[in-house]
């Protein structure tokens, strides 16, 4: 069985309703499922991002966490 993993982005702008989140979704989902792929789901996937000293202390960025979703389809 072969799996793909499509990053997706889960963020709306201040003016958006959820529907066009979902409908967003929904056109992934439509396009890949016309290329022979089963929807499986949506994940999160979670990972640290070290930080930078920068140059000399200017700039530098303090570690983070960083969230991103993706979905799964198999074939």
């Amino acid at each position: 069985m072969q799996y793909k993993v499509v990053p997706f982005s889960a963020a709306i702008g201040n003016m958006q309703d959820p529907g066009h989140l979902a409908a967003s979704l929904e056109a992934l989902i439509t396009s890949y499922a016309s290329n022979g792929w089963e929807y499986v789901g949506v994940s999160q996937l979670q990972t640290f991002k070290a930080g930078s000293n920068g140059c000399f202390g200017f700039g530098a960025t303090p570690p983070t966490t960083i969230t991103t979703e993706f979905v799964v389809f198999r074939a």
